[in-house]
């Protein structure tokens, strides 16, 4: 029983480190690409955030944050700023976390900035942290996939998507967002 243990946990470190999202940096293409299949995703699964993307004064999409971990984990995404339709930055979210955990999983990150001194006081950061740099308030949806309008008077929201739309009981706490080159 023990050497099954062993040889399963070897297993799943050999396929993380093998398959570790750092080790190839997404072009700005893949990015881009990613990022605007995630903002076409979101209003097909949550009833009205579109009018809440129109706005926005920015919008920061990770379209694949991968997190995996065998009692230490970690979660690591690259992404791009929008304001309007254009991308003005990419950047990167990074965290690590220890406790009982074990597996893989990926999802979407959507950081709406809906003020514009929140997202200026996001863009003077290098390394901005969620919960101490700034607060983000998830987005839980209501009854009939519809957005919970008491909800939406903070200036900075979030949603997590899974492939089966919003992911529940996660938190962007602790995540640290840093300005990368592409």
């Amino acid at each position: 029983m023990a050497h099954r243990l062993l040889l399963s946990v070897v297993c799943v470190w050999a396929a993380l480190i093998w398959s570790a999202p750092g080790s190839h940096a997404a072009s700005r293409g893949e990015i881009e690409a990613g990022v605007d299949r995630t903002l076409r995703l979101l209003p097909r699964q949550i009833r009205g955030s579109d009018r809440l993307l129109a706005r926005a004064a920015g919008v920061l999409v990770f379209p694949t944050v991968y997190k995996a971990g065998i009692g230490i984990g970690g979660e690591y995404g690259e992404g791009a700023l929008r304001r309007g339709r254009q991308t003005v930055a990419y950047y990167n979210t990074v965290s690590a976390s220890v406790g009982f955990q074990l597996g893989a999983q990926t999802k979407s990150v959507v950081i709406i900035f809906m003020t514009n001194q929140a997202l200026a006081s996001f863009r003077r950061k290098n390394g901005w942290k969620v919960g101490v740099d700034g607060s983000v308030a998830l987005i839980n949806v209501g009854v009939g996939g519809a957005l919970d309008s008491n909800q939406l008077a903070n200036p900075i929201i979030g949603f997590i998507l899974g492939a089966k739309g919003l992911m529940y009981n996660l938190t962007l706490e602790g995540s640290k967002i840093s300005r990368i080159d592409r």
